[in-house]
């Protein structure tokens, strides 16, 4: 009978892959390269993420975008630059290739982390009841939001057993400021037939705190949906290490 794969195998040939069979004029990889890659590569494969600080992690996803040079410099400018892995990973592209080093392999590759990293956090929460997935959800919200630029505007609609059933940006835009329109709010809330809804957006200065405008917001929405029939859960604020809400703090 043959063995069934494990995902330690599977990802042990995903990553012999990357530098299979080199040209001939790359053979000559220094033995110092090769060797703590195949360490680095080694420690994962044991340990997992938790094994490696964000260097080494870092220095793992730029092994397959640059497969025959030593990353170790590339990998402290760009933690200097954005500060630590989430952050480089988050960053935006234009700003990433700006940094001397990174090019469009480096970028892709960094992205491609990025996508998954969303989509594994988003299938943790959709069409799950918020109640009992409460935490997966303020995890995928710090994923998707906490490391942008700008702030964004997300609408999370529930039904009504209060599973997730959308979760849409409505708004991006500046770095202090979003526009957002209760009228627009209730309105996609009633063609998806939602029951109810959760606010969410994030603060780039990283404090997670409402200012006048996000209060006087939140309440705009609040009339609009209480006279069409729809609930409004909760306002969350997203900033870099933690996040804020409305209804824990009382502002609604």
């Amino acid at each position: 009978m043959t063995r069934s794969q494990h995902f330690s195998d599977s990802q042990a040939a995903l990553f012999a892959h990357d530098e299979a069979r080199p040209p001939p004029d790359q053979r000559g990889q220094p033995s110092y390269i090769r060797d703590h890659r195949a360490r680095l590569r080694e420690r994962f494969r044991i340990g997992g993420a938790e094994a490696l600080p964000d260097y080494e992690l870092l220095e793992l996803v730029l092994f397959r975008a640059i497969p025959r040079r030593d990353v170790k410099p590339l990998t402290r400018l760009l933690l200097e630059t954005f500060g630590d892995f989430n952050a480089v990973v988050s960053a935006p592209p234009a700003r990433l290739a700006a940094v001397n080093g990174v090019g469009d392999a480096v970028v892709t590759e960094l992205k491609i982390v990025e996508a998954a990293a969303h989509r594994l956090a988003r299938s943790r929460v959709l069409q799950k009841q918020v109640v009992s997935s409460w935490d997966a959800l303020l995890d995928y919200c710090q994923t998707a939001m906490a490391h942008r630029d700008t702030e964004q505007f997300r609408i999370l609609f529930l039904d009504r057993k209060n599973v997730l059933i959308a979760d849409e940006p409505q708004a991006r835009g500046t770095v202090d400021h979003v526009p957002v329109y209760p009228r627009e709010v209730v309105k996609r809330a009633l063609e998806l037939n939602a029951s109810a809804v959760i606010l969410v957006h994030n603060h780039p200065s990283g404090d997670p705190t409402p200012s006048a405008a996000d209060i006087e917001m939140t309440n705009q929405i609040q009339q609009a949906a209480d006279v069409l029939g729809i609930t409004l859960h909760d306002h969350l604020v997203i900033g870099r290490s933690r996040e804020l809400s409305f209804r824990s703090e009382g502002l609604l």
